[in-house]
């Protein structure tokens, strides 16, 4: 628990106000940036002409690309040619999740000039990365993947043959994440629902990640903590809002810091091919099912594996997220389990079955689950416990 290696993090700008920082760190790398932003988080608010006047006081050219749903290979390579005779000194990702992993491959693969199919995990040739990388600056606007704090870049090709996968590397890793909360003030309430349980189950699965380690627990504890009281409230608009736009954006910044050196579990393994093969959007599937998955974990290791440590994580976990004692494991377990089932309905998180998921179809799920994410996982499922994780939510 104590013998353990912390890969590299960005330099991390949090707080109320920290945009306001970003044009004096674009000139530190150059005159010429790339601007990757999603369709709306941020052109469409109060933040953005004072951001381009900033650069234009400083001299800064810039190209804007906007990404306007979960990046694909096809789109990135398509982006990467065109601005392919552009000479940036950065590259500059602000948005959700996908606008940050489409920048981070951006970033990757404009000195290399090759197909990100190269790199990803999993399909193609798999050929190693050696850079360069230009440098990249995060700047998330949602709370949830914590893709601001990750080494990779989650890429997906949707349909019967599809496939979602990660372009991963040391180098892609952002040289500044800057968390201002005040950039949630645009999320509207579903995009906060699933954000939000993306960075709870990122949180509750790298706690209890077969890789776990005392430095990313306490990590870990604390982003759950703070999710625990903000999520819910933020999601209501009920109270103190910037306090709870602060602690969800702590929240998935930690999500990001924690899966980045410990792994995920099943949740995570599942929403790969459903995020493949259905169009359904990737904090959904976290929030559907991470009851569920939990449910099925525990009883797993207590059939096959009792003395499994991940047991007393899943009790603190309850107490953490109850705000209580219990007398016995059995009581916390299921007070952890319909608590987070309370939470997936009370966020209005659909069933799998809205988008299009059959229960013919489950095999072809089941099969091409298991990837990184769910090696991970505190214990090995077998088909029919993975089944039952996806039946409870169909």
């Amino acid at each position: 628990m104590f013998n353990f290696s912390i890969a590299r993090l960005p330099r991390i700008e949090f707080g109320a106000g920290t945009l306001k920082k970003l044009p004096d760190i674009i000139a530190g790398y150059g005159s010429r940036v790339l601007l990757v932003t999603g369709v709306r988080s941020f052109t469409n608010t109060d933040n953005w002409q004072p951001f381009i006047e900033q650069l234009k006081q400083r001299t800064i050219s810039w190209q804007h690309c906007t990404i306007a749903e979960e990046p694909s290979p096809a789109l990135v390579d398509d982006l990467v040619k065109t601005y392919a005779d552009h000479s940036f000194d950065v590259v500059v990702g602000i948005g959700g999740g996908s606008a940050l992993d489409a920048a981070k491959a951006i970033a990757g693969l404009l000195k290399v000039q090759r197909s990100v199919m190269d790199y990803l995990e999993g399909v193609g040739p798999e050929l190693p990365y050696a850079g360069p990388a230009l440098p990249f600056i995060a700047v998330p606007t949602t709370a949830g993947t914590g893709s601001e704090a990750t080494k990779n870049a989650v890429l997906s090709t949707q349909g019967e043959h599809g496939f979602k996968k990660s372009f991963r590397h040391d180098k892609l890793v952002a040289e500044y994440a800057i968390v201002d909360p005040d950039l949630l003030r645009s999320c509207p309430p579903e995009v906060i629902a699933a954000n939000g349980m993306d960075a709870l189950t990122q949180l509750l699965e790298s706690y209890v990640s077969t890789k776990s380690n005392a430095f990313i627990d306490a990590l870990a504890i604390s982003g759950l903590q703070a999710a625990r009281d903000a999520l819910i409230p933020l999601y209501r608009q009920d109270g103190q809002l910037q306090e709870h736009r602060e602690k969800m954006a702590y929240a998935a910044l930690l999500s990001g810091i924690t899966l980045a050196q410990v792994g995920l579990g099943s949740v995570h393994g599942l929403a790969s091919p459903l995020g493949a093969f259905y169009p359904i959007p990737h904090g959904a599937v976290c929030g559907t099912l991470v009851a569920s998955a939990t449910r099925i974990n525990i009883r797993s290791m207590l059939a096959r594996e009792p003395n499994n440590q991940a047991l007393a994580k899943y009790l603190h976990v309850a107490e953490i997220l109850c705000q209580k004692r219990f007398i016995d494991p059995e009581t916390a377990f299921t007070a952890l389990i319909d608590l987070l089932a309370q939470w997936t309905a009370e966020l209005a998180l659909p069933r799998l079955s809205h988008y299009g998921l059959q229960e013919t179809a489950l095999d072809k799920v089941i099969a091409n689950c298991r990837g990184s994410s769910m090696k991970t996982n505190p214990i090995v499922l077998n088909d029919e416990e993975i089944r039952q994780i996806l039946l409870e939510r169909l």
